[in-house]
């Protein structure tokens, strides 16, 4: 059992961070948006490129956007099981980061304790969120019948929803397991899904870490004392960016673009690069 690891967020709730052992390396998985076919064909290459002392972190927006919510799901489930039953590789050493989209589900399961859940609703539709509920063969349709008939109506509509995903073993846990940002035991790496605001300290970040795509920009210098900050996510499609501060590794998947995982030793050096 690993002991020791001391962060700058142990006083935090363990439920907000990943605190990723000393390693070699971390192999950091940008936005899928429900491309599993990409990912699939990213994980046979991982497979083969994952040693003894590398760390994993998918970093958020599993869902949303790509036909294939479901089954990207299943391939990250399979591919933790396969990685971990690794000699020398423990469970602390994948970790999965909430993204805008599990964001955005979470609050679609609550819906009915919403400002104007209509309105609400018609924005998370247009934002992904569809194509998730698509994928678990819910009609979009009945949750704006909710929407118009009230508070109770809304209620069963998200019980309806939650039961759905309830039929697929593993997700509830997945989606329960997601964590705000993931940190190298040592505070070199800095881990998150879209966004950083440098202006603030990190345990202050808040939903800055899944809607503050914007931010980043201004990362011009060391984030604290990391070496790196990473993100899976740039709302802006901007592209792979590896040569500053801020390290970006969203390839546009869901949007015709491509699935990258990105590999980063300790130091902060993008050491490997898987596109698919």
């Amino acid at each position: 059992m690993r002991t020791g690891v001391h962060t700058r967020v142990a006083a935090e709730p363990a439920s907000f961070f990943s605190v990723l052992a000393p390693g070699r390396r971390v192999w950091a998985v940008g936005a899928i948006h429900g491309e599993a076919e990409r990912l699939a064909a990213l994980h046979d290459e991982l497979r083969t490129r994952f040693t003894r002392g590398d760390r994993l972190v998918y970093l958020g927006n599993y869902l949303g956007h790509g036909a294939g919510v479901l089954a990207a799901q299943e391939h990250m489930l399979a591919f933790r099981r396969e990685i971990i039953a690794r000699p020398g590789v423990f469970a602390c050493d994948v970790a999965f980061l909430r993204g805008a989209q599990e964001e955005m589900w979470r609050k679609l399961l609550q819906l009915q304790f919403a400002t104007g859940p209509g309105e609400v609703l018609e924005w998370m539709l247009g934002q992904g969120v569809e194509a998730t509920l698509r994928a678990y063969r819910q009609d979009p349709r009945e949750a704006k019948i909710a929407c118009r008939e009230g508070a109770l109506a809304i209620a069963k509509w998200t019980v309806q929803v939650r039961n759905a995903v309830h039929a697929h073993p593993g997700h509830d846990e997945l989606l329960a397991s997601l964590r705000r940002a993931a940190i190298t035991a040592g505070n070199e790496l800095l881990f998150v899904a879209a966004g950083i605001d440098p202006n603030r300290p990190l345990k202050q970040q808040g939903d800055v870490f899944w809607w503050g795509s914007g931010y980043f920009s201004q990362l011009k210098g060391p984030y604290e004392d990391f070496r790196r900050v990473v993100r899976g996510c740039s709302r802006a499609r901007q592209g792979v960016d590896l040569d500053s501060y801020g390290a970006t590794i969203d390839g546009g998947a869901g949007f015709g673009g491509s699935l990258n995982a990105v590999c980063f030793d300790y130091g902060g050096k993008a050491v490997g690069w898987i596109e698919a």
